[in-house]
């Protein structure tokens, strides 16, 4: 993709770009067409627990625009209603699923085989942030999640 801009790309209705992912071993991978849903830093604290950092970084696209190709990834039912997929493998986290959006699956942004090109739009559960991180920009903060259906969230 050349110098296209990925998050300019991901707000054109139809964009039918098609774009990859992976975990650290490769063996899990992932393909989605179509634009990017949201895109956004978590601070919650099951997401930092997850990933072993700070914050997480997720993007979300429509559950028939994306397929997993090579190895399918395990999945941990880490409360009810929401399953986290990752590589048995590696253990490289590659995606969420929440019954709370049926009809999405949210992939971690430094899974892209190119995330140089990725800009999130708002921080969520920016209520549960770590006291010792410090932002810089300019992102909306959202406290919970970010429902797309209140635009007057950001």
């Amino acid at each position: 993709m050349a110098d296209d801009d990925l998050a300019g790309e991901a707000g054109r209705a139809g964009a039918m770009t098609t774009r990859i992912g992976r975990c650290l071993c490769g063996e899990v991978a992932y393909e989605f067409d179509g634009p990017m849903l949201w895109r956004a830093h978590c601070h919650c604290e099951s997401c930092r627990r997850n990933t072993a950092s700070p914050f997480t970084t997720f993007f979300g696209v429509a559950k028939d625009s994306y397929r997993f190709t090579g190895r399918s990834p395990s999945v941990y039912h880490s409360s009810p209603g929401v399953s986290r997929h990752f590589c048995a493998n590696c253990g490289t986290p590659v995606a969420y699923e929440s019954a709370r959006w049926p009809d999405e699956i949210h992939f971690y942004a430094a899974s892209l085989d190119d995330p140089a090109h990725f800009e999130p739009e708002r921080h969520v559960h920016y209520e549960e942030k770590l006291p010792w991180i410090h932002l810089a920009d300019d992102l909306p903060k959202i406290e919970g999640a970010y429902d797309p259906e209140d635009a007057g969230t950001g």
